[in-house]
């Protein structure tokens, strides 16, 4: 598949603890961007490898959801790639929603609130 997105020239650094306080406990950020440089395809690859290693644990998993947010507003002048992200974004909170109960998903909603 060609690489059909505008990619960014250097990788940026994830300021969410700077301006939310909340510290990082994965490196998906970083692995997204990582990622941006193979294009579409390894976004996607990315999402799909990190999701079914990850899923199972609400704490990372609320992380990847807020990393994939983060990326939608740090691309929002790069449309494409800010769509690509939004869409990863809407179907992570999505299933977050759906699937985690009682005490994760109340992790959930307080850490990305």
């Amino acid at each position: 598949m060609e690489n059909t997105l505008p990619m960014p020239k250097t990788l940026k650094n994830w300021r969410i603890e700077e301006i939310t306080g909340y510290k990082p406990k994965t490196t998906f950020y970083t692995d997204f961007s990582l990622a941006e440089l193979f294009g579409e395809k390894g976004i996607r690859e990315t999402f799909n490898l990190a999701f079914n290693e990850w899923k199972n644990n609400a704490v990372y998993i609320t992380e990847f959801t807020m990393a994939l947010n983060w990326k939608c507003w740090e691309h929002q002048h790069n449309t494409p790639l800010m769509e690509l992200y939004l869409e990863l974004y809407e179907k992570m909170d999505a299933w977050c929603v759906n699937n985690l109960t009682g005490d994760d998903l109340t992790y959930y909603y307080e850490t990305t609130d």
